[in-house]
């Protein structure tokens, strides 16, 4: 067994919570390692912890009273708030009331009795959340989601398992206990659960405590369990949904398939009967995967999973009617940038120039061009500055509409 050594601070270093942060990154939730270190020595390939020391580190993202005020007044149902206990069987029946509705005061009951309380994509109702969330999208160019886990004294929640995706453990208050075992299946798909009749989980091979301000990352398939210490744990499960080579490659062969009428074949006659030459399916078969590396079409396949991850991006409008409200007051000498986090992609054509987010197409003319480019890779800039051959009006009139769809906001 080997204990994970700290790699949080070091000697001279400062660490403090950010106040406000309107746009979380990655840097910023693993500091101080780096995201260079962090892809090329922990991404997919084996755990990291970081131990800072800084117990308000992460509570500009998530309090013990937020999450009772999303518990005692929003209209949370099972399965987006589960209750755990890694010692007893706890049924949905034992907490839930008319089809899914929460029994609150025995969500609180059963808490005090050792279960642990989980809520799943918070990033949807916190905003502060979804701001982490997003920011991490942004980055990553895969779906994030938020889940937090508020688990009583001495307690521990799930049994011993492993996620099939990347998850980043952020410690908000108490602390944690983890153990951290073998991987029996290296990076899982999303269908494969780990099956303790199946999957041995081996010996230890990571030990730590989590206190408040600190971080994990567990790639998916490293089995683990999590116990309280003495205190109420509250934690956030970050969650890294990832589109995996094998989505691509299995997009690429249904569509040589729908367009290519090798694919289609049947398999020989007599397949099945013992006498029949198998060389024969293996010439074929290994036709059939020259005609795919050949003919497939992966930049294809790849331009429809950014589609799939911008429509999955919800627009992160807060503040849209003061935005609205300050259109007649813009001038050419007005600021305005990006609105972050924007996920976008803009595409140009012969005769508009378009851009893709929010799960829509924005279509302008082509004469615009420039500006689109230039505005929405900008944090700051004059209405003037806008490049290409747009008058004072034309910039003015390009700049209300972005702002108008979302994409810009006035400072």
């Amino acid at each position: 067994m080997s204990a994970t050594p700290p790699q949080g601070k070091q000697a001279g270093d400062s660490i403090e919570p950010v106040r406000d942060r309107a746009q979380p990154t990655l840097e910023w939730l693993i500091q101080p390692i780096t995201t260079e270190r962090f892809f090329e020595e922990n991404w997919e390939k084996k755990p990291l912890v970081v131990q800072r020391e800084c117990v308000e580190y992460y509570r500009s993202l998530l309090t013990l009273d937020e999450v009772d005020r999303v518990l005692a007044t929003l209209d949370l149902r099972y399965p987006n708030v589960v209750l755990k206990n890694a010692a007893r069987d706890v049924s949905p029946e034992d907490y839930t009331v008319r089809g899914g509705s929460l029994d609150v005061a025995r969500v609180y009951e059963l808490f005090a009795e050792g279960s642990t309380v989980t809520l799943a994509y918070l990033d949807t109702a916190i905003p502060a959340l979804t701001a982490l969330c997003r920011g991490l999208e942004a980055e990553f160019s895969h779906p994030f989601q938020a889940n937090v886990y508020l688990t009583p004294p001495g307690s521990q929640g799930a049994k011993v398992h492993y996620d099939t995706h990347d998850v980043f453990v952020l410690q908000v208050t108490g602390s944690k206990r983890w153990t951290i075992f073998g991987t029996p299946v290296e990076l899982p798909l999303r269908n494969q659960d780990f099956d303790p009749s199946e999957h041995a989980a081996g010996s230890p091979t990571h030990e730590f405590e989590l206190c408040a301000g600190d971080a994990a990352y567990i790639p998916r398939g490293w089995v683990h369990e999590a116990r309280s210490s003495d205190n109420v744990s509250l934690h956030i499960t970050v969650g890294v949904l990832v589109y995996t080579w094998t989505d691509l490659l299995l997009e690429c062969v249904a569509d040589a398939c729908l367009n290519d009428r090798a694919f289609r074949k049947s398999l020989p006659p007599g397949f099945a009967r013992k006498e029949f030459p198998r060389e024969q399916a293996r010439a074929v078969f290994d036709r059939l995967l020259q005609h795919l590396s050949e003919r497939g079409a992966p930049d294809k396949m790849l331009d429809r999973f950014i589609d799939e991850f911008l429509s999955s991006c919800p627009p992160l409008l807060r503040g849209q009617m003061a935005q609205l409200a300050k259109l007649d007051q813009l001038a050419t000498d007005s600021i305005v940038g990006i609105r972050p986090p924007l996920l976008a992609r803009i595409e140009t054509g012969p005769n508009s120039v378009s851009v893709r987010c929010f799960g829509r197409r924005i279509t302008f003319p082509p004469v615009v061009a420039p500006a689109i480019q230039f505005a929405l890779s900008s944090e700051r800039f004059a209405v003037q500055d806008l490049p290409g051959d747009l008058d004072a009006a034309g910039k003015l009139t390009l700049v209300r509409r972005l702002i108008r769809e979302g994409l810009l906001v006035a400072h």
